[in-house]
C-alpha cells in the first residue's frame, strides 16, 4: 500500500504529495517528509538542504516567480501552515516539450499536501487568505548571485491569478523581465 498519494502533471517533473493523515478525538497527525516513502513513492532523491518560512498579512501578496540559476538552481517542497495560497510554475527547461507552460495548484493550512517543484522552473505563489504561513524546504542554499526571476504577469494568460489587481509584492519583482525577454539558464535534461 503507498504511503504517499501522488499526483503528476502534463508538465513533466512537478507533484502534487499527499501524505496520509491520521485522525482521532484530539485532531489528526501525518509525517510530512519521510526520505524512504519519498522514495517508494517515485519521486526524485533530493538532498534537502534549508527550510524556509514566510508569513503574509494580506491576501493577494504575491511572491516570484523566483528561480536560483545553477550551479546553486533549487528545488523546492512547498506546503502551507496556515491559510491558502495560489501555487504557480514555469517551466523554464529550454528544450522541454513544456518549455514556457505554466501550471497551478492551490494549497491549504487545512491539508498536508505539499507542491514539488523541481529544479528548472520559475516559482511564484499568491495569498488567498489573511495571515498565510508557507513553508519549504529546498535543495540549495540562497545564493543571491544567482538569483532570478520572471516577470509574475509576463507569460501572457498563462497564469490565471486569482487576484490580479492590488498585488502586493516586492519592488525587485516588478522588474523581472518576461518570458520572451528571459535568457533561460536551464537545459531539459540537464536537471
Amino acid at each position: 500500500m503507498p504511503k504517499l498519494n501522488v499526483t503528476r502533471f502534463q508538465i513533466e517533473g512537478p507533484a502534487l504529495v499527499e501524505p496520509p493523515v491520521h485522525g482521532d478525538e484530539r485532531g489528526w497527525f501525518c509525517e510530512t517528509w519521510n526520505r524512504a516513502d519519498w522514495l517508494d513513492a517515485g519521486l526524485p532523491d533530493v538532498d534537502w538542504v534549508q527550510d524556509n518560512q514566510a508569513f503574509s498579512a494580506a491576501p493577494a501578496t504575491t511572491r516570484g516567480l523566483h528561480f536560483q540559476a545553477p550551479p546553486h538552481a533549487q528545488a523546492k517542497l512547498i506546503r502551507v501552515l496556515r491559510g491558502r495560497i495560489f501555487d504557480a510554475i514555469v517551466d523554464l527547461r529550454v528544450g522541454s516539450p513544456t518549455y514556457g507552460k505554466a501550471m497551478h495548484v492551490e494549497l491549504s493550512g487545512k491539508s498536508p499536501a505539499a507542491f514539488f517543484v523541481p529544479v528548472g522552473f520559475a516559482h511564484g505563489y499568491q495569498t488567498l487568505a489573511t495571515d498565510t504561513m508557507v513553508t519549504y524546504k529546498v535543495s540549495a542554499h540562497y545564493a543571491p548571485a544567482s538569483e532570478g526571476g520572471l516577470l509574475w504577469s509576463g507569460i501572457g494568460p498563462n497564469i490565471p491569478w486569482p487576484m490580479p489587481e492590488g498585488v502586493v509584492m516586492s519592488g525587485r519583482d516588478f522588474t523581472w523581465p518576461t518570458l520572451g525577454d528571459l535568457q533561460s539558464p536551464f537545459r531539459y535534461g540537464d536537471t
